[in-house]
């Protein structure tokens, strides 16, 4: 399959999130081109600061296969992770990090650290950013103006 059918994917994820009111970011994770787990913004759902959608999207295939572990996999999300999910990706080994927008302000993968990537960590993940770069930040943009046209 191709790349840009998992980061459509990740996209109804976060069109989902905003629906509900949270900040438009989905994820999927997969795993010999099918995907094992999804997720979306539910920090306002869950009252839980840990609710990012790349974390809601581990939980969910680490449930879906039993483990932990996600070598060999790929995470494809539609903003940059941050520090903590980034931090996140290397503890469950994941493989690959394919993220749709930057985030200047709060980028762990490329924009403000290279946590996924750092020689000193014990394992590295595969970076790729810019994947249906456009349309991932078209839909934070949208969010965003709609909160500050409803202040």
């Amino acid at each position: 399959m191709d790349e840009t059918f998992f980061m459509r994917e990740a996209l109804a994820e976060a069109r989902a999130a905003m629906r509900g009111g949270e900040i438009p970011v989905g994820a999927v994770v997969v795993r010999d081109e099918e995907i094992i787990g999804r997720g979306r913004n539910a920090r306002a759902a869950r009252s839980s600061p840990l609710a990012h959608a790349e974390i809601e999207a581990m939980r969910d295939a680490a449930k879906n296969i039993n483990s932990w572990r996600f070598d060999g996999c790929a995470l494809y999300v539609t903003l940059e992770p941050c520090v903590m999910c980034a931090g996140a990706l290397v503890q469950c080994r994941m493989g690959r990090i394919v993220f749709g927008a930057k985030d200047p302000k709060a980028g762990g993968c490329v924009s403000l650290y290279a946590i996924p990537r750092d020689p000193r960590m014990y394992h590295r993940c595969r970076v790729t950013g810019g994947l249906l770069a456009e349309e991932c930040a078209a839909l934070l943009t949208e969010f965003f103006a709609a909160k500050r046209r409803k202040a």
